[in-house]
């Protein structure tokens, strides 16, 4: 059993940057693929950024590619998503998410979810 707790959301200008932190319980989560979404009022959850137990393969929405970063710290149990260069289409509610798979892109393909974080950015 894995619980996500996601943090860091907030209001920022267009161009801000914000860093969003997926604190995870569990012992063995270090072992989990991790994927950040976002769904916007209106739309699909959307797969956003990834990340495989090892922190060695990262995968992004072609949406985000080149400003936002995944990255992971097992010892602290903690998946983060820095944004930079935010854009207005980039506000929604941000989730992190858990699954056993090696890979995840569909929101089907996850077990585990946090309670999601409010991302706003105003132009």
């Amino acid at each position: 059993q894995v619980q996500l707790v996601e943090s860091g959301g907030g209001l920022v200008q267009a161009g801000g940057s914000l860093r969003l932190s997926c604190a995870a319980s569990g012992r063995t989560f270090s072992r989990y693929f991790v994927g950040w979404f976002r769904q916007a009022p209106g739309k699909e959850r959307e797969f956003v950024a990834g990340i495989n137990w090892s922190d060695i393969d990262t995968y992004y929405a072609n949406s985000v590619k080149g400003r936002f970063t995944i990255s992971r710290d097992n010892a602290k149990n903690t998946v983060y998503l820095q944004m930079n260069s935010l854009k207005p289409e980039d506000t929604a509610v941000y989730y992190c998410a858990a699954t056993n798979r090696v890979y995840g892109n569909s929101p089907r393909m996850y077990d585990y979810w946090g309670q999601g974080t409010q991302v706003t950015v105003s132009s």
